[in-house]
């Protein structure tokens, strides 16, 4: 039996399914009529050895996990929490009753907080229902623990469930939900490790069932026979081999080049992304340095950061983006009123032209580390809606003294008015989840609308190839730097749409390399043009492949 879906990647994998635990039930709303103080020192024991379990796991994941399981662990241990929990209880609750309540009206603040701190409220629920779970004496829900190797199946995975995944044992990633820009997309694509998302029927498979995970095809084998086994670990011996062979330059099959660069989002990510293969960067965040601010970092402080990037690429391309502040990234200092829809709102390159000082200290900033660096700098604005926005940025940017200046292509009508902006823009380069984003109009934040996050549907490729084709003719580069340019198969047909570079998370650069250079550029063409034809992202993706 073969169960389909969309695959990250290219990779292959043969192990057991282990499936993520159930959450565990509402509790019940029945009146305590026991000890109230003796409930409460029951829910006291719990909440203290979720920390403390919290903290282990931390310590022994160390890293990014670290911080994520140490910020749980600070969850559990809030005051706040403790005493709503004890009022409740006095109330006539039960323990799990009062977890669950006090938990769930601070998630909802949470929530109305928006961006990052809504992002919060999940780890929030992940942890009162490990709570909740220590109480009544049963396993955490939550990602399984074993020593064996698995395929972990889950009907979707929250950044709290991925802090904890040990890829030592992980083989691979198959999901119920999500599409190829989910969570669980791009956990994989980092992590190198095969995942296929969107897969229906998935959840009824036994624990210990064996599968192959082909994410190149987007099957699930279930049960194989001894031939498919064999040669889907001869594949996998293949694909470790071909890892370990000397990297190259991006190129079509027929010579037609193609450089693949990284998407950083910090200087000290630069030396991983030149191991594995970088020609340059095609999308350097520059967030890093504002999300954590009371107020925007001088002129100094920037240029020293800038420095240290574009002083590891001497001769290559860099590309920065300026500011990308709103929406799921809100920034006190920059725009702190109140949006009903801040996707849509003063966002990006909007947001920077009504506090214009800080978008010229940016471009100071970047001006002084491309004059004190060897590297290609280029710079672009985000959140651009037409002609007139980006004419405005390229003639700030040339004014202040930057060489190469462009704009990203995001909002739909950047791409109708595809002409307009090559006359005016040294290059354009697309971000694809934002592109899909506002095409499909579905919230990448949210995972109810996830399989509408699909750069595979005709109607934004179509928006690609008018950006493609307006910079060919033109003499302008079009570059990829969303999720997109990850996904092997995609990558080819942007190329055939126009892409003249693609970038992406370092991680993905040999799976793209790979696949670029088993078609020429008329087979890519052939191959976008099936895709353009089709009439849904399935059917574009499967279109391609039988091209």
């Amino acid at each position: 039996m073969e169960l389909h879906g969309i695959g990250v990647g290219r990779g292959v994998a043969v192990g057991p399914v282990l499936r993520m635990p159930d959450p565990l039930p509402e509790p019940v709303d029945d009146r305590f009529a026991g000890d109230p103080d003796a409930e409460y020192a029951r829910v006291t024991d719990a909440l203290a050895a979720v920390a403390d379990e919290l903290r282990t796991r931390g310590a022994h994941a160390g890293g990014d996990a670290q911080e994520v399981l140490e910020a749980a662990a600070m969850m559990a241990a809030d005051p706040t929490l403790a005493d709503n929990v004890r009022e409740l209880i006095g109330g006539g609750k039960t323990g799990e009753r009062a977890v669950f309540e006090a938990f769930a009206a601070f998630q909802e603040l949470l929530v109305g907080m928006g961006g990052y701190m809504a992002e919060r409220a999940t780890d929030l629920g992940d942890v009162a229902q490990r709570i909740i779970a220590r109480l009544r004496g049963v396993a955490a829900p939550g990602v399984p623990v074993s020593d064996e190797p698995f395929v972990l199946v889950a009907p979707d995975l929250a950044p709290a469930d991925t802090a904890t995944l040990d890829f030592r044992v992980v083989r691979a990633l198959v999901t119920r939900d999500g599409g190829p820009t989910s969570h669980t997309a791009i956990l994989a694509r980092a992590n190198s490790i095969p995942a296929i998302v969107g897969v229906t029927g998935v959840l009824d498979l036994a624990d210990g069932t064996i599968v192959i995970a082909d994410a190149g095809s987007g099957t699930v084998v279930v049960d194989p026979s001894t031939d498919a086994v064999a040669d889907a670990e001869r594949r996998i011996a293949e694909r470790a081999t071909a890892a370990s062979a000397p990297v190259t330059d991006g190129a079509l099959a027929d010579g037609t080049r193609v450089p693949l660069l990284a998407n950083l989002g910090d200087p000290d990510e630069a030396a991983n992304a030149i191991a594995l293969g970088a020609e340059g960067v095609g999308l350097f965040r520059t967030e890093f340095l504002f999300l954590d601010a009371t107020s925007a970092p001088t002129v100094e402080q920037q240029e020293a950061k800038y420095t240290a990037l574009l002083s590891q690429f001497p001769g290559r391309k860099v590309v920065v983006r300026c500011l990308d502040a709103g929406a799921d990234k809100p920034l006190s200092f920059l725009n702190d009123a109140h949006e009903e829809n801040p996707a849509l709102g003063l966002r990006g390159l909007r947001a920077l032209r009504a506090s214009e000082q800080i978008l010229r200290d940016q471009l100071t900033a970047l001006v002084h580390a491309q004059d004190a660096t060897e590297a290609d700098l280029w710079v672009m604005a985000p959140m651009v809606a037409d002609a007139e926005e980006a004419a405005w940025f390229v003639a700030l940017g040339k004014e202040l003294g930057l060489r190469t200046v462009g704009v990203m292509a995001e909002v739909p009508s950047l791409a109708l008015v595809a002409e307009q902006v090559a006359e005016v823009s040294d290059f354009v380069s697309i971000g694809t989840n934002d592109l899909t984003q506002y095409t499909l109009a579905a919230d990448r934040m949210l995972g109810t609308v996830a399989s509408y996050q699909d750069p595979w549907h005709p109607a934004v490729l179509r928006l690609v190839q008018r950006l493609g084709e307006a910079g060919a003719a033109a003499g302008k580069g079009v570059g990829i730097c969303g999720e997109a340019a990850a996904d092997p198969q995609l990558a080819v047909v942007l190329v055939g749409l126009g892409a003249t570079t693609l970038s992406m998370t370092p991680a993905a650069l040999a799976d793209v390399r790979a696949e670029l250079a088993t078609v020429t550029l008329e087979q890519a063409r052939t191959k976008a043009r099936a895709a353009l034809a089709a009439r849904s992202a399935a059917g574009a993706r499967d279109a391609a492949a039988n091209a």
